[in-house]
């Protein structure tokens, strides 16, 4: 089997860039390596990008100077966790709650991790977790 050395791209879908790229900025701190009329790339801590499309921006080829990326989309309500240290949960719910952003759901895993569930302004899921969730985890 063909090795792979960990995750390098996560894509969620938007209905307006410039709302999403504020709230991932303002949320997570995440930093913009890439923006365009239809995506933004945005940095994330451990040397994985989070890829903001604008819904239906990327239903045809996206030609480069190289070659053409194909097509893709997606619709309704994804999910997307970040990991996080266990001494942080306390500190990530205080921000979520200073920033306005309600958190939906607090699960503690079999494992012993412990998720905080919330949404973006998509509506999508998104979950901060610390270590005891997978067995890889």
């Amino acid at each position: 089997m063909p090795r792979i050395s960990h995750q390098l791209e996560t894509s969620l879908y938007v209905a307006d860039l410039d709302r999403a790229e504020a709230f991932y900025h303002r949320i997570f701190g995440f930093e913009t390596f890439l923006r365009d009329d239809r995506m933004a790339g945005l940095g994330v801590p451990g040397g994985s990008i989070l890829l903001l499309f604008r819904r239906g921006g990327s239903v045809e080829p996206s030609p480069t100077p190289t070659g053409d990326i194909p097509p893709h989309d997606a619709s309704g309500e994804q999910h997307i966790a970040f990991a996080i240290p266990v001494g942080e949960l306390p500190t990530w719910e205080e921000h979520l709650m200073r920033m306005g952003v309600p958190i939906e759901s607090r699960v503690t895993w079999p494992r012993g991790g412990v998720s905080l569930y919330f949404r973006d302004p998509d509506r999508h899921s998104l979950e901060v977790a610390t270590p005891g969730l997978w067995p890889s985890y």
